[in-house]
């Protein structure tokens, strides 16, 4: 199979780990709601860990340049363009006729969709070089990716979608991990240089929806007990993170 056929059959592979949130279409909904909150604080801890643990380090490493400093401003970038766009979806929020569904959930389809792209073309590039390094970073991305999925449904669903239309939308932004490595196949030599620039921009959106909107919503807990429960889980998508860098070798 030619470099192009793998990038496309493994990237759709990809692209159906979000999917996984169907196993709630199982659940009653009011077991559902219980586990909603537990889902955030994954979230959380898988984006905190994506953005320092994969993300950051990728693009440092493929920055040819010995000043960083750039790099971290396209960061600071990321952080305060969804500070703004954040914003303006509340201010459209509160001007709009409904009010389904909390800004956030936008945020993570618009960041989840970069990141889905991003991680095509790290496929892409890959395959460029040879199969058998293709598979192991698509293996890597794959097992990244699961996490992920699981926290952003969770959100999405927390932030007004329902459970369907979650799924349905959780999989589009995840698609486009397709639309990456084909571009990535096509236009390797330009994608090449411009992800030292996109890398360090999603990583700054990631910070971002952790920190201001997903954080701060376990953080309302009371109950001292569930807090830190809650906190607990937010570790685990950490070191879930951590441990897939340390272990699968291919996307830090």
């Amino acid at each position: 199979m030619s470099p192009l056929g793998w990038i496309v059959v493994t990237t759709v592979g990809v692209s159906l780990t979000a999917w996984v949130g169907v196993l709630t279409l199982f659940l009653r909904d009011e077991l559902t709601d219980r586990i909603l909150l537990g889902l955030v604080a994954f979230a959380a801890g898988s984006l905190i860990g994506g953005a320092f643990l994969h993300l950051l380090p990728r693009a440092v490493a493929e920055t040819e340049s010995a000043d960083t400093l750039p790099l971290f401003l396209t960061v600071i970038g990321g952080f305060c363009l969804f500070y703004v766009l954040e914003q303006f979806l509340r201010w459209h929020h509160h001007h709009a006729t409904t009010h389904e569904h909390e800004p956030v959930s936008y945020l993570v389809l618009v960041s989840d969709t970069l990141h889905n792209f991003i991680d095509g073309l790290v496929i892409a590039g890959a395959f460029l070089v040879s199969v058998p390094l293709g598979l192991v970073t698509t293996l890597a991305i794959a097992f990244h990716e699961v996490p992920q999925e699981i926290g952003d449904f969770g959100v999405l669903v927390y932030g007004g979608f329902d459970r369907r239309r979650a799924l349905v939308l959780n999989y589009l932004t995840q698609s486009t991990v397709i639309l990456g490595g084909v571009v990535g196949f096509y236009l390797d030599n330009v994608f090449a240089d411009l992800s030292t620039f996109l890398l360090p921009f999603a990583a700054g959106n990631f910070i971002y929806i952790a920190s201001s909107d997903l954080i701060p919503e376990i953080k309302r807990e009371d109950d001292t007990l569930r807090s830190g429960r809650y906190f607990l889980v937010f570790l685990v998508g950490i070191v879930l993170m951590l441990g897939i860098r340390l272990f699968g070798g291919v996307t830090g």
